[in-house]
């Protein structure tokens, strides 16, 4: 069953490689609570919004593992199947190990036609067969060497409830099997981030504490001519994905909204953002203060709001100020190319989680999966813990998919929502974020009672225990589909046509014989209007 379940997964999803995916990383010192925070938006236009999930088996020592790529459901090979895997929920496993990723592609030249291990695969099978971070690194590493690395660039975020590293990888390109790569623990007090362009510069060469790499990785760059000066001087990032206009503007300015939120000496590194300096940002940061679990969700919704990049207020908005901009990135006017900013929180989500992983917990308890799907600014992050062993409903592989609608599906319903937002967005959103605001609101709060209950039924059984947690996770997902499903209702009849029905605490206002009232006709902005008489002259005066 796992087999086929794995074939699924891989045939029903496809990421591409061009400025998709933003992972946001926090340090136990330097979050509120000592957990470790690991974010994730997996951001594609062909990707369908599911939970994916495979139990802990044994396996005997001649059994094999089909693989299949991640991006196109294509057929790479087989290789050894562990004999033991581990329970895997999403992007967590059951000892609170979590691997997220975002691509930055590199030199076309580097990418093995023959590897086996594509990007996609190394994540989920190394969540089935490591238990801490420094394990993982070795299991993906290994892996690779032995089967051969079948995709291009890429980052990974890994991470358990004490560690968390940035492991930077790309394939050595035909005929020539395995690796280079670079993995740097990210100081407990600090903050890093990375999005679609490689971050880690100079390393240390002699600190195997805090810093792997493989044997090769500066001595490939330098035969393969990406670099010929000393090797305390080699930059990871500089030989293997050299930066562009593009890596700034839609990747790093991502990197820089974060970092520039909690530390204001990061403010002089906009011009780097918009693509007009040089000078990288460092891999890690301190914050000015700790960091919560809610101040990592609010981040993943984050559209370089009242910074230089913000695009609420300028033409591209509409009249209702959407930060929103729809594909492609870059557009031409009288042969001269623009730009759409590119920025954390996007339509293209097929699902977004925040991973909180805490030390102090049994495993069971500790490692809980903060989990929601489409847009993270249009969506709720829901509590499913790495220990849970059935996956809810709404949000189960099989329940609809790209081109089949589904009433049931948390995908499909995020969906109707944002996509009813979207472009009266100034006035809908609000909306929104009240609802996200009041179910958030309730996960966090009863957080400390449930899991006090899932350490007692510990104490009697972990069997107990992971029950518990599993039936808590899928009633919360279920609720705050069914209050979601509610939202898109209410916005439906408020908003319908253009104009905005009166309601009072979400009851719609009737008139004195019990009909529906005259609804308020809104139009649009002042501005908006100036606009449009500008524009057009004498064409709509009222003479």
């Amino acid at each position: 069953m796992k087999k086929v379940l794995f074939l699924l997964f891989m045939a029903a999803i496809s990421f591409p490689n061009g400025f998709a995916c933003t992972n946001l990383l926090v340090g136990k010192a330097a979050s509120t609570d000592g957990s470790t925070l690991v974010s994730y938006s997996a951001d594609s236009y062909a990707l369908y919004g599911e939970l994916y999930h495979w139990p802990a088996k044994t396996y005997t020592k001649d059994e094999m593992l089909k693989v299949y790529e991640w991006d196109t459901g294509k057929y790479l090979g087989e290789i050894k199947q562990a004999a033991q895997t581990y329970n895997v929920v999403g992007n967590t496993n059951e000892h609170q190990l979590t691997i997220a990723e975002t691509t930055f592609g590199g030199r076309e030249e580097l990418v093995d036609p023959a590897g086996i291990i594509d990007y996609g695969s190394l994540i989920y099978i190394t969540l089935q067969r490591a238990k801490n971070a420094k394990e993982a690194i070795k299991v993906m590493t290994d892996l690779v060497n032995e089967y051969g690395y079948a995709s291009s660039g890429e980052s990974f975020s890994i991470a358990d409830p004490n560690e968390i590293w940035v492991l930077e990888m790309i394939g050595k390109g035909k005929d020539r099997k395995g690796a280079v790569w670079a993995a740097v623990r990210i100081p407990d007090d600090c903050i890093s981030a990375h999005a679609n362009q490689s971050r880690i510069q100079q390393f240390p060469l002699n600190d195997t504490k805090n810093c792997v790499y493989s044997k090769d990785v500066i001595s490939f760059a330098k035969e393969k001519g990406y670099y010929s000066g000393k090797d305390a001087d080699f930059s990871f990032a500089k030989a293997y994905n050299p930066l562009d206009f593009g890596g700034q503007r839609f990747c790093e300015a991502r990197v820089w909204s974060f970092f520039n939120r909690y530390n204001k000496d990061m403010a002089k590194f906009v011009t780097y953002a918009q693509g007009k300096t040089q000078d990288p940002m460092p891999l890690y940061i301190k914050p000015d203060r700790k960091l919560s679990l809610s101040d990592v969700q609010a981040m993943m919704r984050d559209h370089y709001e009242d910074t230089p990049l913000d695009g609420r207020y300028d033409a591209g908005a509409g009249p209702f100020e959407s930060p929103y901009r729809w594909a492609p990135l870059e557009w031409k006017s009288d042969s001269v190319k623009y730009c759409n900013e590119r920025p954390i929180s996007t339509q293209q989500t097929g699902f977004v989680f925040v991973s909180q992983m805490r030390s102090w917990l049994p495993n069971a308890i500790g490692g809980v999966l903060w989990f929601g799907v489409d847009d993270a600014a249009m969506t709720v992050f829901t509590p499913m813990y790495c220990s849970i062993t059935e996956t809810p409903e709404c949000y189960r592989i099989g329940n609809g998919d790209l081109y089949t609608f589904s009433w049931t599906s948390g995908f499909w319903i995020h969906n109707w929502v944002s996509n009813m937002v979207y472009n009266k967005y100034n006035y809908m959103y609000p909306e929104v974020q009240k609802v996200q605001q009041e179910l958030e609101g309730k996960f966090i709060s009863q957080q400390a009672e449930i899991e006090a209950k899932a350490k007692q039924l510990y104490a009697e059984s972990p069997d107990k225990t992971i029950a518990f947690l599993t039936a808590y996770s899928t009633e919360e997902a279920q609720f705050a589909f069914d209050r979601w499903k509610k939202l898109g209702e209410f916005l439906t009849i408020k908003y319908m046509d253009g104009v905005v029905r009166k309601e009072k605490d979400g009851q719609f206002i009737r008139n004195e014989h019990g009909g529906p009232s005259s609804p308020q006709r809104v139009g649009y902005p002042q501005n908006y209007y100036d606009k449009v008489a500008k524009e057009t002259g004498d064409k709509y005066k009222i003479h």
